[in-house]
């Protein structure tokens, strides 16, 4: 379903450039031993389209990464350019702006709001666009056929199982068709069927299938996943390992190289 021009938000040309473009970002904290940097000399660039895994162990500053990449942590310092647009030069307002027309966000703890049923949890997203009523309504009714959770609709999020309100999250996340999808574990408590190329739409783009759910193309999707999970690799386009030394290992498929502080990507 393509919504008003709300939804497809043209922005810049998608070939104009990167869609997001981080350069040198650092997000360190003090403490009585010194500075500890949670995560340190990030860059990278993302193009429309692309999906990127970002693995590491526990520690390594993957949640840190996609919660600065999701605009919910403003305490950092270096470049981060969206949709041709300098976040680092926003205040709290700008980013919060951004936030709501760009990007959707998969959390893995769910974060629906209680007071609010499964259909209204889902129209959120939408009344931040400024959607017309029954515009919203048709995507609302769509977004629960293709999730199968119809027979949710009128439930709250406490009468319902933590498979199926993670679900609910990644529809919220996607209802809007964002051009960033962030996914902070998305998968952990879904069945097996409804696992990541369902869910999220890794494994296919475009038109709908019977069950799969897609990304829209223009949309780029970084996923967060522990480093023994390995249905996400297999589906990325890109690979990128945050260990907890200097050392960075970039995976291009079955291509891999490592690189210093100074490479690609750093942590």
């Amino acid at each position: 379903f393509r919504s008003s021009a709300e939804l497809a938000d043209p922005g810049r040309p998608l070939d104009a450039g990167p869609l997001v473009s981080m350069r040198g970002m650092e997000k360190s904290i003090d403490s009585p031993a010194g500075r500890i940097y949670l995560v340190r000399r990030i860059t990278f660039d993302v193009a429309p389209g692309e999906f990127i895994t970002v693995m590491g162990p526990s520690g390594a500053g993957k949640s840190t990464l996609l919660a600065i990449l999701g605009m919910f942590d403003g305490a950092w310092t270096g470049e981060y350019v969206l949709r041709g647009q300098p976040v680092h030069r926003m205040d709290n307002k700008a980013r919060l702006s951004m936030n709501r027309r760009h990007i959707g966000f998969v959390f893995q703890q769910y974060h629906l709001l209680d007071d609010l049923t499964v259909a209204e949890n889902l129209d959120v997203p939408l009344s931040y666009r400024n959607v017309p009523n029954d515009e919203r309504a048709a995507i609302v009714a769509d977004t629960l056929d293709r999730f199968q959770i119809v027979g949710k609709k009128d439930l709250y999020p406490r009468q319902l199982s933590g498979g199926q309100q993670q679900l609910v999250g990644v529809a919220r996340a996607v209802i809007a068709r964002p051009a960033l999808l962030l996914a902070d574990e998305p998968t952990g408590n879904l069945h097996s069927s409804r696992g990541p190329p369902d869910a999220v739409g890794g494994c296919s783009r475009g038109n709908d299938g019977a069950r799969g759910v897609q990304v829209p193309e223009a949309s780029a999707l970084i996923s967060r996943t522990s480093s023994t999970r390995l249905w996400y690799p297999r589906a990325a386009n890109r690979i990128i390992a945050l260990p907890t030394s200097c050392d960075v290992v970039i995976r291009f498929g079955a291509r891999r190289r490592r690189t210093g502080y100074k490479g690609a990507i750093a942590a």
